[in-house]
């Protein structure tokens, strides 16, 4: 019988994820739905070893962990209860089974217990409408009606009470996108709803546990800018019952609908340093959906897996560098729904960058680092820096960064770091190798290290020498 997975916690000293061996643990990984190609095999148990493989090639690539939601309301045979409150033996099974084969994987799952976006589009054919039995005749009542609440407590008493025990659950994701549409186009009942939630679960995990998973609440991240209006930064960043924050991060025009590699992940990092000055304790961010959106469900069209597979490796790393826990976790907004090879690869020289910084001792802020020819992203304390850069200009017809660069250029990067010497190691993003390590100093507050032969992208950990 294989050992419990050790559960996940937020780190004491530092915006980032420990286990309960106290070993960092950084979330890379994806979205993913029970009805997509790689997970749907699970349902009626049509072929679990394929999605054991699968599991077992993601944690090879570096994956430790799955956004899920455990209904997804695409289609009408994956409901979790039909009719309310009563769990239908199919989908429990399934989770049974997945939950069983990530504790053997090593993989987590990001949890969240309700598909809104399908379940918005699709609110007629739901079991909790009260024209099927359910307790809410208006969708616009959801969050505030007290039959509704009573509905969704009792199933995330169901999910604590089936899967809480688990190692494999990293985290709750409480409620997804959390939305005025749900509560009278108002957002006045958000806190109160993310603290009943909030404290429902965590009094039952610590009753039957002793102990609890890290909680949140997402939201759509052009809500930010599309309702200026509503009280939204309050209790998505700075809940005092939620124990990090995360939106999903879908700039219009260039994260949503981009047309080169470079202007996204500028944006990204744009919008995490923006909800990194929105929280005040120091609690972990991370982006956990994002993707060319409007590209795909809109327009209907799938980025060229090339192009792609860049715009998803500077987007990761951006995340990463300013501030951002992992790498954000993409909607695949893809044909078929999938991520591609390129974007596997891409995660596992993420991966490989991890044991580079001590992330549990890491209080990062964001740092104004120089690099000439270079847009340049990072984040630093006073021991330690990670920092990525992407070439300025030098474009292909069809918006990547073109790679050919004439050998034996150097630049010279510099980075506000107190007073030391620091081991600097330069990162190959694509291929997920050091290039070479440095020994640098820093005698007046900033640090100058070499930038030499890059291609399109590059990433630098920096630590205090010894």
């Amino acid at each position: 019988m294989s050992p419990a997975l050790p559960w996940i916690g937020v780190a004491q000293d530092a915006p980032y994820f420990v286990d309960d061996r106290n070993v960092d643990w950084t979330p890379i990984g994806q979205n993913d739905a029970i009805t997509w190609p790689e997970l749907a095999p699970l349902f009626r148990r049509r072929d679990l070893p394929a999605v054991e493989r699968h599991l077992v090639w993601l944690a090879d690539h570096g994956v430790t962990c799955l956004r899920l939601m455990v209904e997804y309301a695409q289609g009408r045979h994956r409901y979790l209860e039909r009719p309310d409150g009563s769990a239908v033996p199919a989908m429990v099974q399934l989770w049974d089974d997945l939950f069983a084969m990530c504790e053997r994987v090593g993989l987590r799952i990001l949890l969240t217990p309700v598909d809104t976006f399908w379940t918005y589009l699709r609110w007629r054919h739901h079991p909790w409408n009260a024209a099927n039995g359910g307790p809410v005749t208006r969708l616009s009542a959801l969050l505030p009606d007290p039959a509704a609440r009573a509905a969704i407590k009792a199933r995330l008493t169901f999910m604590v009470t089936r899967w809480g025990s688990s190692g494999a659950l990293f985290a709750w994701d409480l409620w997804n996108e959390i939305h005025h549409a749900w509560a009278g186009d108002s957002a006045d009942c958000f806190g109160e709803f993310i603290a009943d939630l909030s404290q429902h679960v965590r009094r039952l995990e610590e009753r039957l546990y002793g102990r609890s998973h890290p909680q949140t609440v997402s939201l759509f991240g052009p809500e930010l800018d599309w309702r200026p209006d509503l009280p939204l930064a309050e209790p998505i960043f700075r809940h005092p019952n939620l124990d990090f924050a995360t939106i999903h991060i879908y700039r219009s025009g260039s994260i949503d609908d981009p047309r080169d590699t470079v202007t996204p992940a500028l944006a990204m990092a744009r919008i995490v340093r923006r909800c990194l000055s929105e929280i005040g304790d120091g609690r972990p961010f991370l982006d956990t959906e994002h993707g060319p959106i409007h590209r795909f469900k809109d327009k209907r069209r799938t980025l060229p897996e090339d192009f792609d597979d860049e715009y998803f490796r500077h987007i990761s790393w951006a995340h990463l560098a300013s501030g951002g826990a992992g790498g954000g976790m993409r909607w695949p907004n893809r044909h078929p729904h999938i991520l591609t090879p390129g974007m596997r690869r891409a995660q596992a020289a993420m991966a490989r960058f991890q044991p580079l910084i001590d992330w549990q001792r890491f209080a990062r802020t964001p740092a104004a680092v120089r690099a000439p020819g270079f847009h340049a992203v990072a984040c630093s304390d006073h021991d330690q820096a990670v920092v990525w850069l992407v070439r300025r200009g030098h474009r292909t017809a069809d918006g990547r960064v073109a790679h050919q660069v004439a050998s034996g250029s150097r630049q010279t990067v510099t980075l506000p770091m107190p007073p030391g010497r620091y081991d600097v190691v330069a990162w190959d993003t694509v291929t997920g190798v050091a290039i070479n390590s440095q020994n640098c100093l820093s005698s007046d507050g900033m640090l100058r290290f070499a930038n030499a032969d890059v291609g399109a992208d590059r990433a630098f950990a920096v630590r205090r020498a010894g």
